[in-house]
């Protein structure tokens, strides 16, 4: 049986990835970020049957001993810990290069010394910035419109720079707009439910209305790590 090290198990996506896996009888070892509460997040939404076959442990992929020493005897690691939103990275960029960046070469390189058969590394659409073209696809330009988005880029291009230099196996995968149970309900589709539910004129404060997204359900992006 594959054991698979998943970070950023505590988060919306993680917490499904984590439970689908060990549904399907995978070996889930998942990290959660370290607090004095030791509160698993998002995880505590999981099912009390399938959460107690879960491995939880509690750490920080910027420390790269720690990230080492735990992904030791590991088949797959799932990268998804990062730090999200782009209006704080305006404020506090390095501690977008800490986790995102530096956090993702611990990752990498704990794959490299630990010899783990696969990695995927798991990057965002804003990579992209504004369209050129639509549809996006894999052919389109990077262009970092915020450092968060920056930060991003760097990790995808360490994760490339580790198939050419040394051969690791990775992937990388670009979820957009996904979104599902357990979701914050600061992105637009938990904003829009919210807005039906209490108001009762009916009437919804969208903002700009000019923009276009395709959006996943959290069950399809899901199965795109697992498949």
């Amino acid at each position: 049986m594959k054991k698979i090290f998943i970070t950023g198990a505590c988060g919306f996506i993680g917490s499904h990835l984590v439970e689908e896996l060990t549904r399907k009888n995978f070996n889930t070892k998942a990290l959660v970020f370290y607090n004095s509460q030791n509160s698993i997040g998002l995880m505590k939404k999981i099912d009390k049957r399938i959460l107690k076959d879960i491995e939880i442990i509690s750490g920080d992929i910027r420390d790269g001993d720690f990230i080492k020493n735990v992904t030791k005897n590991v088949d797959v690691i799932i990268n998804l810990a990062a730090l999200i939103g782009i209006p704080y990275s305006y404020h506090a960029p390095k501690s977008y290069i800490d986790t995102n960046v530096y956090g993702t070469y611990n990752i990498l390189n704990a794959a490299k010394i630990n010899n783990v058969s696969h990695t995927i590394i798991t990057s965002t659409s804003e990579v992209y910035g504004t369209a050129r073209k639509v549809p996006i696809d894999e052919s389109h330009p990077l262009n970092a419109q915020s450092p968060y988005a920056a930060s991003k880029i760097a990790g995808d291009q360490l994760g490339l720079s580790f198939v050419r230099s040394y051969g690791l196996p990775i992937s990388i995968i670009r979820p957009f707009n996904t979104f599902g149970p357990r979701q914050s309900n600061r992105a637009i589709i938990p904003t829009i439910i919210t807005q039906i539910l209490n108001n009762k004129s009916g009437t919804i404060k969208l903002g700009n209305l000019s923009p276009t997204r395709d959006f996943t359900y959290v069950e399809d992006t899901v199965n795109s790590f697992i498949n």
